[in-house]
């Protein structure tokens, strides 16, 4: 039988990025003792005001279908969330709600890209990344993340690999896996490039509210000549610890809005009222739940950095935030997937293999900061015992 290209464009792209965290998941099934550091599931439940929001909602009967934009009460709530933020206007026409950042992702390349189209993106990336990126056909240009820049995307080598085929630029500020940063003198650059070259925008921000302390926040929406050709994405996944909610957004000019509106009411016809009504309620206030992460993520960061780095065995890249840290692992002469099977395996440490996320991380492994602090000491002692042990297995092949 026949299948269309788009699963040809996508295999390998899915699950198989995630199989140090699947086999820790069939270890811990088997009774092992594991600690999982590989995947960014908030470390507390969604706030309980929010849940009995949605669940009022269901009970009031707002079961039934929605606006294909999204219910104008939301639509209203984050327009007036980024107007206050950007200091102009901004309409619940220019608000498209979908279910996650993922959606809106996909929605937003399926619109605005396709087959021969170029997107450039930081390597390191988020894993799913090329996957939104392919789908539509086009095809994703690296450009790596200099780690003395702090893996910071630059503008110029943004603009070493533009084409005549490029399309558009993807930001991911704060970052994942790094949890870089861009300053604002950095996006206005990159906003400048894209400018020159007329190129889209699209700036995933879904971790804006788990900035750590006194690292100031730019984004390309700020900046009214990046207006009309900048789309944010975003969702409460994050910032409220709801990812299982599937709500998000995309907030662009009304006529990308207006544009997209039927490839996105093809694949879901609007968000749930009642999930709606929960995000409107979760936007209309700072978050207590992002507060919270945003101080213990912070404290895991410096305390993974203190234990790691005391021996100079390790290097830690250390987040201005998000919940991720990154190990430099080059010093055990392994590649990132050979070190994360074999921490797995020898000390029931699971860790995210960096090539998981491009080529730039060859030589890291990504933690998790989400888990409670006792937990993350226990991890540290086994990683540095682990490292011990092939230090020893090394000295021990020279003689």
């Amino acid at each position: 039988m026949r299948y269309a290209r788009i699963n040809d464009r996508l295999a390998g792209l899915g699950g198989a990025k995630w199989g140090v965290h699947v086999r820790a998941n069939v270890l811990a099934a088997q009774g092992h003792d594991v600690i999982r550091l590989t995947i960014g599931e908030p470390d507390v439940s969604a706030p309980g005001e929010i849940v009995q929001c949605a669940a009022d909602a269901m009970t009031d009967g707002r079961t039934g279908y929605s606006d294909g934009r999204g219910e104008i009460g939301l639509r209203q709530a984050l327009a007036n969330r980024y107007s206050d933020r950007t200091g102009r206007p901004i309409g619940p026409d220019q608000v498209l709600c979908l279910p996650g950042t993922q959606t809106a992702l996909f929605v937003t390349m399926m619109g605005l890209t396709e087959e021969s189209d170029e997107v450039l993106t930081g390597d390191p990336l988020y894993a799913t990344y090329e996957g939104v990126i392919r789908a539509s056909g086009a095809r994703m240009v690296s450009v790596p993340l200099r780690s003395e820049m702090g893996f910071r995307l630059q503008a110029d080598d943004i603009e070493a690999r533009i084409t005549s085929a490029s399309r558009a630029i993807l930001l991911n500020t704060p970052h994942n896996p790094t949890g870089a940063v861009l300053t604002r003198d950095e996006v206005a650059a990159i906003g400048e490039v894209a400018r020159r070259h007329d190129l889209w925008i699209v700036s995933d921000e879904v971790y804006e509210e788990l900035i750590f302390e006194d690292v100031p926040f730019a984004s390309p929406l700020s900046f009214p000549e990046l207006a009309d050709r900048t789309v944010v994405v975003s969702s409460i996944s994050k910032s409220h610890a709801a990812p299982g909610f599937r709500s998000g957004w995309a907030v662009a000019s009304a006529e990308f809005v207006s544009r997209l509106l039927p490839l996105a009411e093809t694949m879901l016809f609007g968000n749930q009222p009642f999930i709606a009504d929960m995000t409107e309620m979760a936007v209309r206030q700072p978050s207590e739940a992002a507060a919270g992460m945003r101080k213990r993520f912070a404290r895991r960061a410096k305390r993974l950095t203190d234990r790691l780095e005391g021996d100079g065995f390790f290097r830690v890249n250390r987040p201005q935030a998000g919940m991720f840290a990154l190990i430099d692992i080059s010093s055990t002469g392994m590649d990132s997937e050979t070190y994360a099977s074999d921490l797995l395996e020898r000390t029931g440490v699971a860790v995210m293999p960096g090539t998981s996320f491009g080529d730039g991380l060859a030589g890291w492994v990504r933690v998790a900061l989400t888990v409670p602090d006792e937990t993350l000491e226990r991890a540290c002692d086994l990683i540095l015992g682990h490292a011990e042990k092939i230090g020893e297995s090394s000295r021990e092949a020279a003689q």
